[in-house]
């Protein structure tokens, strides 16, 4: 076991490693030039040599990623080209606004969609398994930002609970924090809770057609306990496999819900850079999404490994 847990953590290191090198490439292959497009149309050549020369465009490709990955790794994400700022300063502030809103996207989520979940199996082919699946359907065939208008329409316009806008900033009091991003935490609740739900149905339902199980209901016991018992220990694999995958989306997938309600977080600072072609605030934004997103990951595979009895406990 313990060897399958450093291949995963080696395996999370290599994808960052090979994520690093995607980001950079991508950003470098990009049409146009970077120093024209922040010094504007009217920048004399003199000033475009000298400014690419700041920005360290005259050494080759190859040395510029092997300097940005080894600040990088010692927390140096270099300097804004458009106000000069240290790109850290900037990016902690909206990472954690970014995880703010994705924990409290998740503390709703989880509990509601394994609930839920489980519930359905429990009264499979019942009316609430049913009206359950018809929901969850329609919330993963909705695009996010349709879902966020609809709320702001409803909870934001009509009767005015919660703000169309979600300002948030720093040494605001904790309460006015919570009711800012409840219309976003929502958003992205019914986003996420629809796909763990129905994953955490299938994963029980799965589970149940094996012998044991059959056997369980041969000698007498009642279905919630079957379901409960024995069912979902070891339906858990998947089950955290998706929760992991929908946790990197909350803090990952977040751009658009980000935009919509104008809420400072990470990937509206990136959504920024992107309009004015900040290339390394755009690189830090996505290095820091892909060490989330591989993180939580890595995270997921070594739970399903501890979680596993057959690898837990030598044969």
């Amino acid at each position: 076991m313990s060897k399958l847990i450093f291949n995963r953590l080696l395996l999370g290191v290599l994808t960052l490693f090979a994520v690093s090198v995607l980001i950079f490439v991508c950003t470098e292959i990009l049409p146009g030039d970077v120093a024209s497009a922040v010094l504007g149309q009217g920048a004399t050549p003199e000033a475009l040599v000298i400014f690419r020369k700041e920005l360290g465009l005259d050494v080759p490709s190859h040395l510029r990623y092997w300097n940005w990955l080894v600040a990088a790794l010692q927390g140096d994400l270099g300097v804004a080209l458009t106000n000069k700022r240290v790109i850290v300063d900037e990016v902690l502030p909206r990472l954690g606004n970014t995880l703010f809103l994705a924990a409290y996207a998740a503390l709703i989520a989880i509990p509601l969609a394994v609930g839920l979940g489980i519930y359905s199996a429990i009264n499979e082919g019942k009316l609430m398994d049913k009206l359950s699946n018809i929901l969850t359907l329609v919330a993963i065939s909705l695009p996010e930002f349709f879902i966020a208008y609809l709320l702001i329409i409803a909870m934001a316009v009509n009767v005015d609970w919660f703000p169309s806008l979600s300002t948030v900033f720093t040494g605001m009091p904790f309460g006015e924090r919570v009711h800012q991003t409840t219309l976003p935490a929502i958003t992205l609740t019914l986003l996420v809770a629809a796909h763990m739900l129905r994953m955490t149905r299938s994963s029980v339902l799965s589970v149940m057609s094996t012998p044991y199980i059959e056997m369980a209901f041969l000698k007498g016991a009642r279905r919630q306990r079957v379901i409960t018992r024995h069912a979902l220990p070891n339906a858990a694999a998947p089950i955290i496999t998706v929760i992991a995958l929908n946790l990197a989306y909350l803090v990952v997938g977040v751009v658009v819900i980000e935009a919509v309600f104008v809420y400072p977080g990470l990937g509206q600072l990136m959504v920024d850079a992107v309009s004015k072609r900040d290339v390394p605030v755009v690189q830090a934004c996505g290095l820091v999404f892909a060490v989330v997103f591989v993180a939580l990951n890595t995270l997921a595979d070594i739970l399903v490994i501890l979680v596993n009895p057959r690898l837990r406990h030598k044969r």
